[in-house]
């Protein structure tokens, strides 16, 4: 079924599990998402990054997902991952999705709130969910620009949650876009602090290759969505090129449908991690 994730991080708050938020490309990744999803009975909520939209349409990712969500048996979202363009997100909501993040995280604290106040004003009546986010997440995401991480400040995320009225805010408490070069080191007591401060459901991007443990730990303090993007593309990129070493395969179906075998490999122990097994 296609729903809001509005209602799924709430259950998810509440129940003291994740929501798993996988970033797809292509139709062979939404395909191996759904598939792991309901063979593990979780909610899932996909993602599409403004580069990605660029290169498919929003219309055209809308139309995959809802193709396969509408008669699927769990509840699944598609939702605007990192847009800092008020009228990009404005075009993912007219294209049908049901869930959208304005990233004003390089802005102002004073624009940042709003303009998130002002898509909540514009999407909450459709009922569409907004997520935003405060501080800043390090290293490099897909196209968009390279950054130090700025940790968020707990009470100036009481603010501006009081502020939007946002539905969930995305922190950064230490992860970083892409691979890590190093461990990881989560800061656990501000997560904490910001759960404490601002009762919204928390969202954790960067979520690949952080240790199971430490996003065991960072859900169980409040963090409701876990983004995992990068290791998908790696799982796909793997599949592909395991057929491709038979030079003699010219079928895409052949090499993309490891691609999608790998990825739903990977999605469904990443729904383990997040405990959301059996949550749909």
């Amino acid at each position: 079924m296609y729903v809001s994730s509005v209602e799924l991080v709430k259950k998810a708050l509440a129940g003291r599990y994740a929501v798993p938020a996988f970033n797809a490309e292509n139709l062979e990744m939404v395909q191996a998402i759904i598939l792991a999803a309901e063979e593990e009975k979780s909610p899932v909520i996909i993602q599409t990054t403004p580069p990605t939209v660029k290169y498919l349409t929003a219309d055209q990712a809308y139309a995959m997902v809802y193709a396969m969500a509408k008669n699927s048996p769990v509840p699944i979202a598609l939702h605007l991952d990192h847009c800092p363009v008020f009228g990009d997100v404005m075009q993912a909501i007219r294209a049908g999705y049901s869930s959208v993040m304005f990233d004003g995280s390089n802005m102002s604290f004073e624009d940042n709130i709003a303009i998130s106040r002002k898509v909540v004003e514009t999407a909450r009546p459709m009922g569409v969910t907004v997520e935003a986010e405060l501080g800043t997440l390090g290293g490099k995401e897909d196209n968009l620009e390279e950054c130090e991480t700025i940790y968020t400040d707990p009470v100036q995320a009481q603010e501006f949650v009081e502020k939007t009225k946002v539905d969930m805010l995305a922190v950064a408490i230490g992860t970083v876009h892409g691979f890590y070069k190093g461990e990881p080191k989560l800061d656990f007591d501000r997560i904490k602090k910001i759960a404490m401060l601002t009762e919204v459901p928390l969202v954790l991007h960067g979520g690949s290759g952080i240790p199971d443990e430490s996003v065991k730990k960072a859900i169980s303090l409040g963090m409701c969505k876990v983004n995992f993007a990068t290791e998908l593309r790696a799982a796909a990129t793997k599949g592909v090129r395991r057929v491709l070493e038979d030079v003699d395969v010219i079928d895409p179906k052949k090499y993309m449908g490891q691609a999608r075998a790998e990825v739903a490999k990977l999605c469904k122990e990443k729904i383990r991690i997040c405990s959301s097994v059996n949550k749909a």
